[in-house]
């Protein structure tokens, strides 16, 4: 069944296992500028097209059986950048909200954001929670937007919070266990990574899901961003199929 329905949308079929879908997806969305660079075009171009190519990808991903897909739409580190970029990508965030909530709506999707929310503008704060409130009740795949968000400013604000809870008396030490950590992160129920996908010829993960990333397996390719289609998605995904994953256990003879 999953094979005739993705030769609807690709020129090829890559053969996966739907009983073996990775059930959390996080991508790093890299290599938008170097991608309108080689174009000849300005930055502000590769991240429109980066910001379409999403869209697509959302919907992929669903239609294979992901549970939870988590970008990385703006680091921590990103404000580290000329400010007329950041006011740039600040402006398609908003613009990407405004034009496609309703369509992730429509077909199931919940929204969800996580990172320093609060270090963002107000307009965009209101915005990103009519976003969340909309789509709170779909059941479909559940999207995660990491925006102002750092893998350490993450942790650091976690064992914040936590430590907080211990000196209240509302928590005693020795029920502070991994669970708990995971539970109280950002990403909560979606706390574990299956599969990250990295486009755009970078081998590292930039500060980005690093508690959970812990048994994650790395996919990389030389595609930019704007050039990821739902046909590289799924070769990711039968990549990740082909792996054995022991978790740090041996292999089974």
């Amino acid at each position: 069944m999953l094979r005739k329905l993705f030769k609807r949308h690709t020129s090829s079929t890559v053969n996966i296992d739907e009983h073996n879908v990775p059930r959390h997806v996080a991508i790093i969305m890299d290599g938008n500028g170097r991608w309108a660079k080689r174009r000849g075009m300005p930055r502000s171009m590769g991240h429109r097209a980066g910001a379409d190519v999403l869209k697509e990808i959302v919907i992929a991903a669903d239609e294979i059986g992901v549970k939870a897909l988590t970008v990385y739409g703006f680091s921590t580190e990103n404000w580290k950048r000329p400010e007329q970029e950041v006011s740039l990508l600040m402006a398609l965030i908003k613009e990407y909200l405004q034009k496609n909530v309703q369509y992730m709506h429509e077909h199931n999707v919940r929204i969800r954001f996580i990172g320093y929310i609060q270090g963002l503008s107000e307009e965009l704060q209101t915005i990103i929670s009519d976003s969340e409130a909309l789509t709170k009740n779909n059941t479909g795949l559940t999207l995660q937007l990491a925006i102002n968000y750092g893998g350490r400013d993450e942790i650091v604000r976690t064992v914040q919070g936590i430590a907080h809870s211990v000196l209240e008396g509302q928590l005693a030490v020795q029920d502070i266990t991994e669970q708990y950590v995971s539970s109280h992160l950002y990403t909560q129920e979606f706390s574990d990574v299956d599969l990250l996908i990295r486009p755009s010829k970078d081998y590292r993960i930039s500060n980005f899901l690093l508690w959970q990333l812990a048994y994650a397996e790395f996919w990389f390719t030389d595609l930019h961003w704007p050039d990821f289609t739902k046909e590289t998605l799924l070769e990711a995904i039968a990549a990740y199929q082909k792996r054995e994953r022991r978790f740090g256990g041996l292999q089974e003879e």
